[in-house]
């Protein structure tokens, strides 16, 4: 039976995802097999597993660090948001059906049994478990049926390192008060805190680490850098979302050769379909959510979202859509991914009430309806998008590999190129807009480098010079850096001590 360590946090964003997955790293380095797991998490952000499970993506990232194939037991529960108050639950990768707040704590109990059997299962196939939690442990309003941090813990007795995030500021009163409203028995089974997101002179912080070990009565094993990493964040906290542009284009949009702008919708998801763009020099990718900050870029993105019908609402509303319709008058393109390829159609309609009813009027930019289902398509895919002409011309051909999460599905209503195809229709272009179901479609050099060069070319400018590099490869180098500023900064003989102590 595995080992297995736990990773929690004073807060959400203290960095446990990031953390989990330099250990994950760091113990497959070391000849481990090793797999991430976390009972419960709360994302816009999912992904399909080869046998067409659906999972979070951030123990997708845990296992490609890993280097272990996804496994829907990774990630036993997974709660997309689709109101304020209430979200879809998906339990060992499969929709229950959309429960509000209250309704999900009055029940989750009911779920342990998952839980643990998808731990066993993974406890039977590694020999290292990397365990996240979820927010914080001292949300003493939640902690009744916790089934995520220390409920979790206790269940599979396990160890726990405790993440600060010292960049937020308030790390040593993070550390002590969450440790504070601990009971006695789980302040005993925390074996090491962590400061993370530092920046600046270590040694500046060694009275206070005395001062919280003298305290807490427990060691700190490392103050960790705000390292310099491109790893897909959680959910839609991400920093990615607040900036004006990726690496090329911090300086400003206007000093970029490319400028492609993203809508942020209020229900945004599977935005990471965007990161091998952002990895490109050259190319400033930025998010968008007031139509005053839309500007003129070359490109605009629509991505996925978990209301498409209501984010569509939200984009009229708010002026985004007429500030889009000014921005393609002026010769923008426009590309749409998955609840954004729904947007783009003449229209959408909700005969069964998945996401509240209704028919609506699409923006009009592609020959296509859209027809809800509660029966959720889920399907990894793969190929060679098709033979294009015209401005979309740079992209016959590319393959791509990605995956389809979505409700409904879309009909050809008029006359379009077919941009990929299945058994249906994955995708269609026509003028400047195009769209597609393809999440991940990206991830591919060849698709990525032919938007890219079409956009460059349109400005008159030597696509050429924008090609990136393979994303796997990229990605790749981001685990091996993580790992390496793990090692440098924690003390990993004192984390390995404590694997041996409790098996999972």
């Amino acid at each position: 039976m595995a080992k297995a360590i736990m990773i929690q946090g004073t807060m959400s964003g203290a960095g446990k995802s990031l953390l989990a997955a330099g250990l994950c790293r760091i113990f497959t380095e070391d000849g481990f097999r090793t797999a991430p797991f976390k009972s419960q998490n709360m994302a816009l952000n999912s992904y399909i597993t080869e046998d067409g499970l659906e999972m979070g993506r951030a123990q997708v990232v845990q296992a490609e660090a890993a280097m272990t194939e996804p496994s829907v037991y990774m990630n036993p529960i997974l709660l997309k948001p689709t109101t304020d108050t209430g979200s879809q639950v998906i339990v060992n990768g499969e929709v229950i059906g959309n429960m509000s707040a209250r309704e999900y704590f009055a029940c989750k109990k009911k779920f342990v049994p998952d839980i643990l059997n998808a731990c066993r299962h993974l406890a039977e196939e590694y020999d290292i478990l990397v365990i996240e939690g979820a927010g914080s442990p001292a949300e003493i309003n939640l902690k009744e049926n916790d089934i995520v941090n220390m409920g979790l813990a206790e269940m599979l007795d396990v160890p726990v390192l405790l993440a600060g995030d010292i960049d937020r500021g308030g790390v040593f009163a993070q550390l002590y008060g969450t440790v504070a409203l601990l009971e006695k028995k789980e302040r005993e089974r925390i074996k090491g805190l962590i400061i993370n997101k530092f920046r600046g002179d270590k040694s500046i912080l060694d009275p206070g680490i005395v001062m919280l070990e003298e305290r807490t009565k427990i060691p700190v094993v490392g103050t960790v850098p705000m390292l310099s990493v491109d790893i897909e964040e959680e959910d839609s906290i991400s920093e990615r979302l607040e900036r004006e542009g990726n690496k090329a284009g911090q300086k400003g949009a206007q000093k970029a050769a490319i400028e492609i702008a993203v809508i942020r919708f209020p229900k945004i998801s599977n935005y990471t379909d965007l990161a091998p763009l952002e990895s490109v020099e050259g190319v400033a990718v930025r998010y968008v959510s007031a139509p005053q900050d839309l500007g003129h870029p070359d490109l605009i993105l629509l991505p996925g979202s978990k209301n498409t019908m209501g984010d569509l609402k939200w984009m009229r509303t708010s002026g985004m859509e007429a500030s889009i319709f000014k921005c393609l008058k002026k010769g923008t393109m426009i590309f749409g991914i998955c609840g954004g390829y729904q947007m783009m159609g003449e229209s959408l309609a909700d005969p069964e009430g998945t996401e509240g009813g209704g028919t609506m009027r699409g923006m009009g930019l592609l020959p296509v309806e859209t027809i809800f289902h509660k029966q959720k398509t889920r399907t990894r895919i793969q190929g060679k998008l098709e033979a294009l002409s015209g401005m979309y011309e740079k992209l016959s051909g590319a393959a791509y590999e990605g995956y389809e999460i979505h409700m409904g599905r879309t009909m050809l209503t008029g006359e379009a190129q077919v941009l990929a195809k299945k058994e249906e229709i994955l995708g269609v272009c026509r003028g400047q807009a195009a769209g597609t179901y393809i999440h991940g479609i990206f991830d591919s050099s060849g698709t990525a480098d032919g938007l890219l060069q079409m956009l460059a070319e349109k400005k008159g400018l030597d696509g050429a010079a924008l090609k990136g590099t393979d994303f796997r490869e990229y990605k790749e180098k981001q685990y091996q850096a993580l790992a390496k500023g793990l090692r440098e900064s924690l003390d990993m003989e004192a984390i390995y001590r404590m694997l041996r102590e409790v098996k999972c």
